[in-house]
């Protein structure tokens, strides 16, 4: 059975599974979904699977590149009328007027975005993401309580919580107990909300990816790999 863990090569952070076999050598796959196996002879140690995949760090950074380049693309987002937009994990269409205060509400299946004089995509960009920013404190405050109580048994302490623009991670936890998460998780279901949030806090028990944080992930939710898959349809 492939288990999980993962390395870190220079700045970069390489998740891969792992499993072990009859085979005679250490070999190693990087899939077009971007994720990476490695197969060992039985009896071969974690610290020598993960000398093997340090070793081959560059290529596998190589190989994702070339792979991202046939990833299906997110539209460039033009914030203009008519265009869809996400809301904890539901599509609305964007909609836009002038008035004499200016305001975004959600509203049947509409993002409605008024503004004062001139309709640009630069201001409607703005107030929209203000909103969403708003919006994202409450319901990430929400969402850690309701994830503390699921974790309470942990002796894990309450976090602060920032909310910040990242451009290639959902959230962080940093050594002084603080998680950072990302503004774009706003526009995803709070199942995968709760999926970051968890996934953060145990890493006040385990620092990096090895077969104990999963392990500890899977305790607290058993369905994370499910909630994880659902998530990663919503990158952009």
């Amino acid at each position: 059975m492939a288990q999980k863990d993962s390395i870190t090569w220079g700045t970069v952070e390489i998740p891969y599974h792992y499993s072990h076999s009859r085979r005679q050598t250490v070999g190693i796959s990087v899939h077009p979904d971007l994720s990476v196996t490695v197969r060992a002879p039985h009896g071969t140690s974690l610290e020598t699977i993960r000398d093997f995949v340090r070793r081959r760090g560059a290529w596998i950074s190589k190989t994702w590149r070339d792979f991202e380049q046939f990833l299906p693309k997110q539209p460039e987002r033009r914030y203009i009328a008519g265009e869809t937009h996400r809301y904890l994990g539901r599509q609305y269409r964007l909609k836009t007027e002038t008035a004499e205060a200016e305001s975004v509400k959600c509203l049947r299946g509409y993002l409605w975005v008024k503004t004062k004089g001139e309709i640009t995509p630069e201001r409607t960009k703005e107030l929209l993401e203000n909103w969403y920013r708003q919006h994202a404190k409450v319901v990430y405050q929400e969402r850690l309580a309701v994830c503390l109580q699921r974790v309470h048994r942990e002796g894990i302490p309450t976090p602060a919580l920032l909310i910040r623009k990242m451009a290639s991670r959902w959230g962080s936890y940093s050594s002084a107990g603080r998680i950072t998460l990302n503004l774009a998780l706003i526009k995803v279901p709070k199942e995968c909300i709760d999926y970051v949030i968890i996934h953060e806090l145990c890493h006040h028990k385990v620092k990096h990816h090895g077969p104990k944080f999963w392990k500890m992930l899977h305790r607290l939710m058993p369905d994370f790999e499910e909630r994880r898959k659902k998530l990663n349809l919503f990158a952009e």
